[in-house]
Parts: structure tokens; sequence; C-alpha cells
């Protein structure tokens, strides 16, 4: 076999929010509103697990990830906030995310969205048809200990995963990883500085599937500690 750079191996189960869910999404003068309902999730607060989790947590607590096209996400840990999107055709992914960033992959748990904006607000939107694979997770900079295990996340849309159907390849600094199982992976071995990671949705025989935001790539930041100052 031929011996990987990097150690891709699947998460382990992390808690469950069956009825998490989001309920509504506005978005009109730049501001979005969200509805978010279910007992067992909360804005805001840890993941009971978090600990066990071995990457890097927010300490803000719970959150919602917001992708808009093929953007890097923006963390949101309240249901109401300003933001800020061009005129035009996007793709609006929204996702109910555990504070150590995994998001729930459920149903209810998110909205995808092919929407019209017009003056920051939403002018008209419609489901989306097509299979998609959004970026999530990793993103931005990892310090110390957060970087020996890097969380790879990401959601998929009106498609699955299979060993005899569609895949996710990862491409991770230019080696390639074929996923056939939608969970989060560790990821081990990365070097300090600049990482990229390429998903690529792709058919049974392998050949990318033409559809819209695919491939999707992220570039992000290892580093180590810094030395403490005496």
């Amino acid at each position: 076999e031929l011996e990987m750079k990097y150690k891709l191996t699947p998460f382990n189960a992390s808690v469950e929010f069956p009825d998490a869910a989001i309920s509504s999404m506005e978005f009109k003068d730049g501001l979005f509103n969200f509805g978010i309902s279910g007992d067992s999730y909360q804005l805001g607060v840890q993941t009971s697990d978090a600990d066990l989790k071995m990457c890097a947590n927010s300490g803000e607590g719970q959150h919602l990830h917001l992708i808009v096209n093929d953007e890097p996400y923006a963390a949101k840990y309240t249901s109401s906030f300003d933001y800020e999107i061009p005129d035009g055709e996007h793709y609006l992914l929204a996702f109910l995310s555990r504070s150590y960033h995994e998001s729930i992959k459920t149903d209810a748990a998110n909205v995808t969205k092919k929407v019209t904006i017009t003056n920051n607000t939403i002018s008209s939107s419609e489901d989306v048809a097509d299979p998609m694979v959004f970026y999530s997770r990793p993103k931005g900079a990892y310090i110390g200990k957060d970087t020996e295990k890097v969380m790879l996340d990401f959601y998929i849309k009106n498609i699955t995963l299979a060993p005899n159907g569609n895949k996710v390849i990862a491409e991770i600094n230019g080696e390639t990883y074929t996923v056939d199982t939608w969970q989060p992976y560790y990821v081990e071995g990365l070097p300090m500085g600049e990482n990229t990671i390429k998903l690529s949705l792709v058919d049974n025989n392998g050949n990318l599937i033409e559809t819209p935001l695919n491939p999707v790539s992220r570039t992000f930041t290892l580093q180590e500690d810094p030395t403490p100052v005496n």
C-alpha cells in the first residue's frame, strides 16, 4: 500500500442533537434572522463532549455556520446578526454546529437556498436541486496543540456517498484521499505554515460531477505555540 503523507481517520461519534432545527431564515436590509428550535440545542453553550474531541474548540460555544457560495464560513453565536452580501445570485448554506465546529448533519439542522440578493435583502429564493459539496473546516489558523489533530468537515446536499457510489475526493496539499462516508475526519501530520485542502464531488468512476461550486478549496495555517517570554 502506498505510504500516505498524512493520516486521515474518522471522527469518533459525537453528541447528537436529534431535534435541533433551523425553522426559518430571513435576510432583509442587511440583517439575518434565523429561527432555531429544539430542546437539545442552544447557541453559545459548550457541546458536552468538547473536552474529549482533541481538536480546536470555540470558547464561545455552539454556533451557526453561514456559507455564501464557496467562501469561508462565518461563525455566528446569535440567531440574529448583520451581514453583507453583494447583489446577484448566490448559494446560501446555514447549518448548526457543535462548539468544536462539527456540523449537525440532519435535514432539519440546515437551510440551503439559491437566492437572489437585492440591496442586502433576499428578493427571491429557491431550494437547491443540484448535488453540492460545501467546505466548512479546517479554516483560519491553528496554534500549538490544535495543530496535532485538525478536523476536516464538509456539508453535502442532494447526494449520498457510498463505497460503490459517489464520493468526495479530498486533496490535502496535493495528496489524494477518497472519502465515501459523510462524517468528519481527523487529519494528522500536517506541516506548519500554509496548507490547502481541495474537495471534489465525484461519481462512481471518479469523474468530477458537473455541478455548481465543485470543486472547492481552502487554505489554512498551522503555527507553533508562541515561545513564552520569560
